[in-house]
């Protein structure tokens, strides 16, 4: 079985195993360690898959480090999966992926390039977006359109399709993709 979590949104996390073809998922307010503690022990994972960001500095910090963890203490393959990434795995449609940044601002990866961050009006609008993001108003206000969710393809699915590819990480290389500074830009 390999274990995945997310907890680069600020509001949600999901966890998710894949277990042959057998897929599920939850998503809660905030990641259960208890729940997740007591999934190990029954259900013993093969791998851990893990959202490495960008996102929420704490989610993030909380999710990665349970997950290097467990890792760890199993001695089994850790993977890193890049949040922007995953998001945009979520449809075959060319779409520009998108998580919360705070701050009124977002960070984003249209298909082919680099991650960047920004506020709504300064996304390109040249593909429709696909995000876990808290409240969808200001990039709609900002011209920008959503895949609809009846397109989208369930978060443990569009993380098995990003584990077909990804690699196993040496513990001490897993990081956290950090992009926002916390310095005042005039």
């Amino acid at each position: 079985m390999i274990l995945v979590i997310d907890t680069s949104a600020p509001r949600a996390s999901f966890v998710a195993t894949i277990d042959g073809g057998q897929r599920e998922e939850h998503q809660a307010p905030r990641l259960d360690l208890e729940a997740l503690r007591k999934l190990a022990r029954e259900r013993p994972p093969a791998k851990v898959a893990v959202a490495t960001g960008p996102g929420s500095f704490t989610g993030l910090r909380v999710g990665v480090s349970f997950g290097l963890g467990l890792a760890m203490g199993l001695r089994i393959p850790i993977l890193a999966l890049p949040t922007l990434e995953l998001q945009a795995a979520r449809t075959d449609e060319p779409a520009t992926a998108v998580v919360d940044a705070g701050r009124g601002r977002y960070y984003y990866k249209l298909p082919g390039q680099p991650p960047g961050l920004a506020e709504p009006a300064a996304i390109p609008p040249s593909h429709p977006l696909v995000g876990n993001v808290a409240d969808r108003r200001s990039l709609i206000a900002g011209g920008h359109r959503f895949v609809p969710d009846t397109a989208l393809r369930r978060f443990v699915d569009a993380a098995a399709t990003l584990l077909e590819t990804a690699r196993e990480v040496p513990y001490r290389n897993l990081e956290i993709e950090y992009m926002q500074s916390f310095s005042r830009k005039d």
